[in-house]
């Protein structure tokens, strides 16, 4: 019965390794003026996630800390306790000119609002 829970577990540390690697899931919407970051990290709280915008680089750090008397009873654990992204946006950040309008965390969701800085020249057709 030793060996089952052992598989059991490494599957666990597997699937675990997954999500940290792979999620969490991002969603981004760009309009004339802004670029919105969805991004779904639920069972973390506020003081919990750290961001950074570094030129076009997003960052997300998010670590949680596990009751020791609850982890000696632990049978699997599916959900994470770090979260570490980069994430390359899709928009042209200088480095030095990084700006965020709004960072909310609400019900396990984190909403980034990134202003967009207008490039080039319109141009008029006669």
């Amino acid at each position: 019965m030793g060996l089952v829970k052992e598989v059991i577990k490494e599957i666990g540390n597997k699937s675990r390794e997954f999500y940290e690697f792979v999620l969490p899931p991002i969603d981004m919407y760009l309009s004339s003026d802004s670029l919105k970051v969805i991004i779904d990290i639920p069972g973390f709280s506020k003081k919990d996630i750290k961001l950074t915008l570094c030129g076009d680089i997003l960052s997300i750090q998010a670590c949680k800390e596990v009751d020791e008397k609850e982890s000696e009873s632990l049978i699997s654990k599916q959900r994470p306790t770090i979260i570490d992204k980069k994430i390359r946006l899709p928009i042209d950040i200088k480095q030095g000119e990084e700006k965020i309008d709004s960072a909310k965390y609400e019900d396990g969701v984190l909403t980034i609002v990134i202003p967009v800085t207008k490039k080039g020249k319109d141009i008029s057709i006669e």
